[in-house]
């Protein structure tokens, strides 16, 4: 069984990661795998230097910068997920095979449904969360300031739609132990479904 685990910046995703691992799912974060897809010599790193050489200092890549570019650019977005993307999910094969058998897998995965992820996936989870909250949470994380988590939300799929098209909603208001109920009850529901054919 093949999980896709995404909510927005904030919404709470790490968290619910967390505890389906705890429950028995074996995680598979696509922001690590990133991070491997581009670490300095690989060749997601060499094709974002050819691409935007001004990100490159000391030899790696000054995320910040990249993320000044990619933000307030959607086709530079565009580009870049061209280059990690293909690297991610070949990654994201590789570990895969480390699972126990029948033990569910779950991507954890920002863009699930625009970069087509989902398609890989038997069945989805969102976790949704109030937008204030949302940005609280980001501002004190990262010391980011409102303005900036905004313009990451906006890069993302709107919470109604992503919810729309998961199979599994998780209401995320802040409250501990209400989240770890919905989880459990959602992992009940991955373990002892049958994966789709094919």
């Amino acid at each position: 069984m093949r999980v896709g685990l995404t909510g927005g910046i904030g919404a709470g995703k790490s968290e619910v990661a967390r505890i389906l691992e705890s429950l028995g799912a074996y995680i598979i974060d696509t922001d690590q795998l990133a991070r491997e897809a581009v670490a300095p010599g690989s060749d997601g790193f060499r094709a974002i230097a050819r691409t935007w050489p001004q990100v490159v200092r000391d030899g790696a890549l000054d995320r910040a910068a990249l993320a000044s570019i990619v933000f307030a650019d959607p086709s530079a977005r565009e580009k870049l997920n061209a280059i990690v993307h293909p690297f991610v999910r070949r990654l994201a094969t590789d570990r895969e095979a480390r699972a126990r058998s029948g033990q569910p897998i779950v991507h954890v995965v920002p863009l699930l449904f625009e970069t087509g992820y989902a398609d890989r996936c038997d069945a989805s989870i969102v976790v949704i969360a109030p937008e204030a909250q949302r940005i609280e949470r980001i501002v004190q994380r990262d010391r980011a300031t409102a303005e900036q988590v905004r313009a990451r939300m906006q890069a993302q799929m709107d919470p109604d739609e992503a919810r729309r098209r998961a199979t599994y909603v998780i209401e995320n208001n802040g409250d501990r132990a209400a989240l770890r109920e919905q989880t459990a009850a959602i992992f009940r529901l991955l373990a002892t479904t049958p994966p789709k054919a094919g």
